[in-house]
């Protein structure tokens, strides 16, 4: 049986978002006492995109009040724009010195990073500033603040490594200069699909300087792709509901067929499908960040990398898996990605596993749960915003035909 927590204090950065929202909640719910710091940039990019989350979400105040209705527990907020207002995360930080902050204010969009050379430019200015002000506060409150930021499984590319990848760091042997084999441990290469990859790569660098330069402790928390939307806390109330993304820019890939499915539309799989991904719930990924908080790296530990997933799939399987349960059809379009066609992926999770994960796989009942979820709200889809409109390349864009070789 897990040992009683002692309440603490966790300041977390992008806490009203997708997964910041009911990790909030969970480790309010064990009794941590939980400051959220959000700008509500999530929201801005609804109105900006003319998009709204399928479930009805409550403005944060409303949210807030109801947690406290439900629980008894009071979830501070601040307003600030992480990425900007260095100043007042400083003061936040020193207001109410936290054992530990959680790292969610960063945009997590792969096709949004994508849609524009202002896009790309905003993501990255937010990403980089966001994750390097947080460093930088830590540093200056002389503070012993555990920082745990969410990343990707997406650093490590999608493509096939011929080999399970590590969590973090690889093991290589190099030729010394008297001929001599010398072992070496380096983070594992990167390998960015979009520019929102590209940030959280970047972060990694970010997070190797200031745990060795100023010695921070360090979890980074490489995440697969999360699916569902419930978690036992968001079910308390409605006014607590989490997110549901469907749009061709934030919906995840296994709930974006659900919608489509619920609102009899083609089930859209971008190229042959034979991408394969890394997947968690939303469950298990409120359950890791917990993990992360309760066993922290100890002074002096380097960057501690932990793959936070539960399972690999083919996108074509998952589409035949909801298009089985559901009866819908399957619609192959073109990918708008710059990626392979078809891709092995093998990852290892075992230091959550190690920690007492017990992993929650997809399975048909929770398929129906998100299902009926979707089936609940599909009268307020819009289906125009089902398609990827996002490409990779400008070679990709509608009416733009790529140059051929030679005449440059």
């Amino acid at each position: 049986m897990r040992k009683e927590l002692q309440p603490r204090k966790i300041i977390v950065l992008g806490g009203d978002g997708f997964c910041g929202w009911p990790t909030s909640l969970h480790l309010s719910g064990l009794g941590y006492q939980i400051v959220i710091v959000d700008n509500l940039s999530r929201r801005q990019i609804d109105e900006e995109c003319q998009m709204n989350s399928l479930t009805p979400i409550q403005p944060i105040g409303v949210r807030l009040d109801a947690w406290e209705e439900v629980s008894g527990q009071r979830i501070a907020y601040y307003p600030l724009n992480v990425a900007e207002d260095y100043e007042g995360l400083l003061e936040v930080i020193r207001q109410e010195a936290p054992e530990v902050i959680i790292h969610f204010a960063e945009q997590r969009s792969a096709p949004y990073s994508m849609k524009s050379s202002r896009l790309k430019r905003y993501t990255v200015d937010n990403n980089i500033n966001a994750t390097h002000n947080v460093l930088c506060a830590i540093v200056e409150s002389g503070m012993d603040i555990h920082l745990i930021h969410l990343g990707t499984m997406g650093v490590y590319g999608y493509g096939t490594a011929g080999m399970e990848i590590p969590e973090g760091y690889l093991e290589v042997e190099v030729a010394g200069v008297t001929g001599e084999r010398l072992r070496q441990e380096i983070l594992y290469p990167t390998n960015p699909e979009s520019v929102y990859h590209m940030t959280k790569s970047l972060d990694q660098l970010l997070f190797l300087y200031y745990n060795k330069n100023d010695k921070l402790r360090v979890t980074d928390l490489h995440q697969g792709i999360v699916w569902g939307t419930h978690t036992r806390e968001t079910l308390l109330d409605e006014r607590l509901i989490n997110r549901f993304d469907y749009d061709g820019d934030y919906g995840t890939v296994l709930n974006r067929f659900l919608i489509q499915a619920a609102a009899g539309h083609p089930i859209t799989v971008h190229g042959t499908g034979g991408q394969t991904r890394a997947f968690i719930h939303i469950q298990d990924t409120v359950r890791c960040v917990q993990l992360a908080v309760e066993h922290p790296p100890e002074a002096g530990d380097r960057v501690l990398i932990m793959n936070q997933m539960t399972e690999t799939h083919r996108v074509r399987d998952l589409a035949a898996l909801v298009s089985r349960l559901t009866g819908c059809e399957i619609a192959y379009v073109p990918n708008p990605r710059q990626e392979a066609a078809e891709n092995e992926f093998h990852v290892k999770n075992n230091l959550f596993l190690s920690k007492g994960l017990l992993p929650i796989t997809l399975n048909e009942g929770l398929l129906m749960e998100i299902s009926d979820i979707a089936h609940k709200y599909a009268k307020y889809a819009d289906s125009s915003k089902f398609p990827a409109m996002s490409t990779w390349t400008r070679q990709q864009q509608p009416g733009i035909l790529p140059v051929a070789e030679g005449t440059l």
